[in-house]
Order: structure tokens, then sequence, then C-alpha cells
């Protein structure tokens, strides 16, 4: 571990933005924290005057995403590891989502992203180090029925993350998307849902009915896992945050195995 390290981390002020934010203060590194409503950092704020900065940025405002990221860059003298964390959901059934909120999920979760990316990436380039890390989720792996633009944004941020790290590891800088399932952070209060149409609301009622609670993990959990990726010379493309995701995921691609060995006469056939 290096104190001199610092962290960019968008969407610090509570759930896994503020857990991460907190621990690497603790270790004594730095932290440029990105919120939108800078008195919710008051408590680190006066804990850590002097390494913390903490920035008003909303991610969806592209230029304030470069001021941020330049006056964290010149306050600190470099940027080690970069968080894009800043995100929320808009859940529902595809019939039932309203296009503008759509597409302001996907301004927030996949565009916000890729704009901190944008910005980092020469400041990166040019000290030939530093450790981008995105915020995908289970839902960027298995789609699920009502997980609405929510799953399509992480979807979204699993492709250009991985094109992400084909490009820029000859420069020395490193790419790892993080897969969390369930936790029980506030991310509820970050979750917003399209009117219901009466048509899904068995289904509806059966996804709800399939998240069990002993599945819920513990976030705090995760700050250890975070420095100890962080610390790692070789840290993996994903890395998956809790041990009930993992078996879905397996199942999820077996399926898909399965799926493509059963039709790999019909895809040979479509090659001419």
């Amino acid at each position: 571990m290096s104190q001199d390290r610092v962290w960019f981390i968008t969407g610090a002020s509570r759930g896994f933005g503020r857990i991460w934010t907190e621990a690497a203060l603790k270790r004594g590194e730095r932290v440029a924290a990105t919120v939108r409503d800078p008195s919710s950092m008051k408590d680190l704020a006066s804990a850590y005057p002097d390494t913390l900065l903490v920035l008003t940025l909303d991610v969806t405002d592209r230029k304030a995403v470069f001021e941020a990221v330049g006056r964290a860059h010149d306050h600190f003298g470099r940027l080690d590891v970069v968080i894009c964390n800043a995100g929320y959901a808009y859940m529902g059934a595809v019939e039932e989502l309203d296009f503008a909120a759509a597409k302001a999920n996907f301004e927030t979760n996949v565009f916000g992203t890729l704009s901190v990316i944008q910005a980092v990436l020469p400041l990166l380039r040019a000290q030939g180090s530093g450790h981008i890390i995105t915020l995908s989720s289970i839902g960027g792996v298995v789609g699920f029925p009502t997980g609405g633009s929510y799953v399509a944004s992480k979807f979204a941020v699993e492709a250009f993350t991985e094109a992400l790290a084909g490009e820029v590891g000859s420069f020395g800088i490193k790419v790892t998307m993080l897969e969390p399932g369930s936790y029980a952070t506030s991310f509820r209060s970050s979750t917003t849902a399209a009117p219901a149409m009466v048509e899904y609301d068995t289904l509806r009622q059966s996804m709800r009915a399939g998240f069990k609670p002993e599945d819920t993990g513990n976030p705090l959990a995760t700050a250890d896992v975070i420095a100890r990726l962080v610390d790692t010379p070789e840290p993996p493309l994903r890395l998956v945050l809790g041990s009930t995701t993992i078996p879905v995921f397996r199942s999820a691609y077996e399926q898909r195995l399965k799926d493509w060995d059963e039709w790999t006469e019909l895809s040979n056939a479509a090659q001419g």
C-alpha cells in the first residue's frame, strides 16, 4: 500500500462510495470525493482536512466532470485510483419504461462514467500509471425481467470497460469492473420505478419473491476487498463482489453454452 496514492471517487456521499472513501482516508491515503450535496461529507471533511477534497458534481454535466478531475489533479498532483461509482437504477418491464427516464438513467450510469474516464485518461497516460474501476452489477452480466434500463446500462458499462482495458494496458493503466450482487447499502433510495402495468404484476411479484434476505451482503466487508484489489500488481478485469453472485453467473453461462452448442448447426449454416 502506498500512502501517497490518490483516489478519485464519484458518488461518494453514501453506499459503496462513502465506505470506500472513508476506508482509504483511514489508511492515510488521499481522496477527491465527488458528491451532489457537499454537506453530506462535513464529518469526513472535518476529520481529514488535509487528505480529503470534496467536490460538488453531477456526472451528467460533462464540462463539470472535466473541471472536477482537473481540480483534483491540481490539488493532489496526481490521480492513482479512479472509481466510477455514481449511478442509480430505473426499474420496470421494458414496455413500462418511460423513454425520457430510461435515457436519463443512461446519462448517469453510462455517459457519466464515460465522461469521467475520458477526463482522467490523458492524466493517467502522462504519468504512465493508474487504475480505473467501473461499477457494473450482477445485472450487468445477467439481465432479469423488470430490471428495466438499469440492467441495460450496466451491460453497456461492461462492454466499454472491456474495450477500454484492451486499449490502455500498454500505457500502464489497469482496468477493473466490479460486479456486486445484492448489498444492504442505501442503493434502494437511488432506485426509481416506472409506472406499473397490471399485466406485469404477477411477474414482478415473482421476481421479488426470488430475492432472499440471506443473499444480501454486508457492504462494509467490501472495504478491505477494494484495498486488496488496488494493491494487487495485476488486478483482474472483473471482480465479483459477494459469494452468492458467482453461482448465478455460472448458471447463466452454462445455459448460454448449452444454447450455443444445441444451435451450432444452424449457426454454422449462417456462415455461407
